[in-house]
């Protein structure tokens, strides 16, 4: 019973959860950007260029290397990775935001300073 008690603190710590929550949001997020990519992208890509990159392939010595795919997927990662770097960006500016100490309150002035400061109200009312 110890072990299951164990792995349920485990699972339920917040870290565990927030990461849970990332790897779903970031597998939808990864077929809304393979979908944008490969129906969107390619295509308009595709016609500017004068043919469609999921048919490209090359045969080596009997084997079909479809480069054209590869192409595709790596269009696919580096809009994601855009997009983790903006969301990384994002967070870091915020979290600076956050750790920036609040502007200090200007120093009491010094009894000299104060002496002076009724001094020169003294001249000025004469």
């Amino acid at each position: 019973m110890g072990f299951f008690k164990e792995f349920k603190e485990f699972a339920m710590q917040g870290n565990v959860m927030d990461m849970a929550v990332g790897v779903i949001i970031g597998g939808a997020f990864g077929k809304i950007v393979t979908s944008v990519v490969d129906d969107i992208l390619m295509p308009l890509i595709g016609t500017l260029v004068g043919t469609d990159f999921a048919e490209l392939s090359a045969e080596i010595n009997g084997a079909t290397v479809k480069y054209g795919l590869f192409i595709q997927n790596v269009v696919d990662f580096l809009i994601v990775a855009f997009c983790i770097f903006l969301m990384v960006k994002g967070i870091n500016k915020l979290s600076r935001k956050k750790e920036e100490p609040a502007p200090e309150a200007p120093a009491e002035p010094s009894a000299e300073e104060k002496l002076l400061g009724e001094i020169r109200d003294l001249l000025k009312a004469k």
